[in-house]
C-alpha cells in the first residue's frame, strides 16, 4: 500500500457510452486501491451502467447533473446513443451547458484531480484557476492522436499555416509523423473529416476542443498499451510536449444486470452451432445504417451463407430489412434487436469471427477473446483502426468505393469467406490469437493503471509539499 495521501479524484467524460466505459472501468480500479472517486454525468447515463464492483475500499460516488435542455435534441437524449449523427453537434453543445454546474462542483469539493474527455474545452482554465490538477484521459489511441498531431495546437495559437482542411490532406500520413507508416484515410472517410473539421459546434470545433484540453491538462493517459503501439505513444508526449501514460487496453469487466433472460435466448441460439462457426455482426449504438448500405450488408450474409448473429439496434429512424430476408436466413442467422451483451457473445466458442465498426471498444473486446475481424469502420477514428488492424492482418476490411463509401453484397460475403472458410483463414486467426497474448493480458493493463495511479499520487504530494515550503 502507498505510503502517499488517498486521492479525491474527479472523473468527467462525454455523453458517449464508449467513452463512459472507459471511464468508468479507470474509476474502479482508482477506487479499489483506495482513492475516493466522484464520477460526474447526467441522471439517465448513471442511471444506466452497468454494475460496479461492490469491492472498493470507498465506494464511487456518482454525481448527477441534469443536462440542459436544447431545441434541437428530445427531452430524454442523454447520449450519443439516443441521437443520429446529424444531432450529435446538440448534444456537444448541451453539454457546454454544464459549465456552470461543473465549476461550482470543483470550487465545493476541491479534489485533487479532475480527469476529463475531449470536449469540455472551457474546463482546464476553470480548474486551474481552483488549483485543481488536470489530466485528460483519451479514449482514443495514440496513433489516432499523432494523426490528428500538432494541427490541433496550430488551430489554438491561431496559426492556420499546419491546419488541415481538405480531403486531401487526410489521405496521406501527416508529415510531423517520423518514422515509416502507411496510417491514413481512405478519400469517403477523409471527406467526412474535412467536413467534420470546417464545421464548428458553440463556435468552436472538435479539433480545438481536443487541442485545449492536451494544451490545459498536467499529464496526458492514453488507452493503450506500449506492446501495441510504442512509437505512437513516445510520438503523442512529443508532439504535446506533455507526460503521457498508456493507462493499458481496459479489457471490460464489467456486467449488466438485467442481461439474463436476454442471454438465456441467445446462448441457446450459439449453442446450436458448431465451434468457431457463427459471424457476430454488431456495429455499435452509433452507427445509424442508411437503406443501401443495410440492403448489401444483410444480402451480403445470406450470400455468404455462414451462420451469423447480428446485434441490431432498433433505432427511432429505423431502416427496414430486405423483403424476405429475415424469413430466407431463419435456419442460418439470428437478428437480434434487444439489447446485446456483448462480451458474452464474443466469449463464446461458437463465434468464428467479429464483423465490426472498428470503434476502438469493440475492437479490444473482439481482440481481447482472439477473434479475427471483418472491418466496416464509418467514422472518425474508426477508419484509422480498421487500416491498422486489416495491415496487421488479424482481419479483413471490406472493400468499398474510394469515393462514396459504399460496398455491395459480394464485398461483404467474399470478406466474411476469406476469414472464415477460406484456405488462408489461419492467417487471421493466428494473428487475431496472438494479440489476444496482449488484449486478454488482465494483468499487464492493471500494471499499466497502477503506474498511472502512482504517478498522481506522487504528482499530488510533490504539489502539497510546494505549497507547504512557500507559505
Amino acid at each position: 500500500m502507498s505510503q502517499n495521501k488517498k486521492l479525491d479524484i474527479a472523473m468527467f467524460p462525454y455523453l458517449a457510452f464508449g467513452h463512459i466505459i472507459p471511464y468508468l472501468e479507470l474509476a474502479q480500479f482508482f477506487s479499489q486501491k483506495g482513492h475516493q472517486v466522484t464520477f460526474i454525468s447526467t441522471p439517465r447515463n448513471i442511471d444506466r451502467l452497468p454494475i460496479v464492483a461492490p469491492h472498493s475500499i470507498f465506494p464511487i460516488k456518482f454525481v448527477k447533473f441534469t443536462l440542459p435542455s436544447h431545441k434541437h435534441l428530445p427531452s430524454d437524449a442523454e447520449a450519443t446513443t439516443d441521437i443520429p449523427l446529424y444531432k450529435h453537434q446538440y448534444l456537444k453543445e448541451a453539454y457546454d451547458g454544464l459549465q456552470g454546474d461543473l465549476a461550482s462542483f470543483l470550487e465545493n469539493s476541491k479534489p485533487d484531480w479532475i480527469i476529463y474527455d475531449f470536449a469540455p474545452y472551457w474546463l482546464p482554465p476553470i480548474a486551474a484557476k481552483l488549483g485543481v490538477s488536470c489530466a485528460h484521459f483519451s479514449t482514443l489511441n495514440a496513433w489516432t492522436l499523432c494523426f490528428f498531431g500538432p494541427s490541433t495546437n496550430a488551430l489554438i495559437n491561431g496559426d492556420e499555416e499546419d491546419a488541415r482542411t481538405e480531403p486531401e490532406h487526410f489521405i496521406v500520413p501527416p508529415k510531423w509523423i517520423p518514422f515509416e507508416t502507411n496510417l491514413a484515410f481512405h478519400l469517403y472517410q477523409a471527406k467526412e473529416i474535412a467536413g467534420g473539421i470546417r464545421f464548428k459546434t458553440s463556435c468552436v470545433s472538435d479539433l480545438y476542443r481536443l487541442g485545449s484540453v492536451i494544451s490545459g491538462s498536467d499529464v496526458l493517459a492514453v488507452r493503450s498499451c506500449m506492446e501495441l503501439e510504442p512509437e505512437w505513444l513516445q510520438l503523442v508526449g512529443a508532439l504535446h510536449q506533455k507526460p503521457v501514460f498508456p493507462v493499458g487496453l481496459l479489457p471490460p469487466s464489467f456486467h449488466n444486470n438485467d442481461d439474463d433472460h436476454y442471454w438465456h435466448t441467445i446462448n441457446e441460439w450459439l449453442e446450436t452451432k458448431s465451434k468457431s462457426s457463427v459471424v457476430f455482426v454488431a456495429l455499435g449504438s452509433e452507427v445509424k445504417l442508411n437503406e443501401e448500405d443495410i440492403t448489401e450488408l444483410a444480402l451480403g450474409l445470406e450470400l455468404s451463407k455462414l451462420p451469423f448473429l447480428w446485434a441490431l439496434r432498433k433505432q427511432q429512424d429505423e431502416v427496414a430489412l430486405p423483403n424476405g430476408f429475415e424469413d430466407r436466413t431463419r435456419g442460418q442467422g439470428l437478428i437480434w434487436t434487444s439489447w446485446a451483451s456483448q462480451i458474452r457473445i464474443l466469449a463464446h466458442e461458437s463465434v468464428g469471427s467479429f464483423l465490426t465498426h472498428c470503434g476502438w471498444n469493440s475492437i479490444i473486446e473482439g481482440l481481447h477473446f482472439g477473434r479475427p475481424l471483418v472491418l466496416l469502420p464509418f467514422y472518425l477514428d474508426q477508419g484509422l483502426n480498421g487500416k491498422v488492424f486489416a495491415e496487421k492482418k488479424v482481419g479483413v476490411e471490406i472493400p468499398r468505393n474510394e469515393e462514396d463509401g459504399r460496398f455491395t453484397r459480394s464485398s461483404v460475403a467474399e470478406s466474411l469467406k476469406l476469414v472464415m472458410v477460406d484456405e488462408n483463414r489461419h492467417v487471421y486467426l493466428d494473428n487475431a490469437k496472438k494479440m489476444r497474448v496482449v488484449f486478454g493480458d488482465k494483468n499487464l493493463h492493471d500494471a499499466y493503471m497502477y503506474n498511472f495511479v502512482k504517478y498522481l499520487e506522487n504528482r499530488t504530494s510533490q504539489k502539497q509539499k510546494k505549497a507547504k515550503s512557500e507559505i
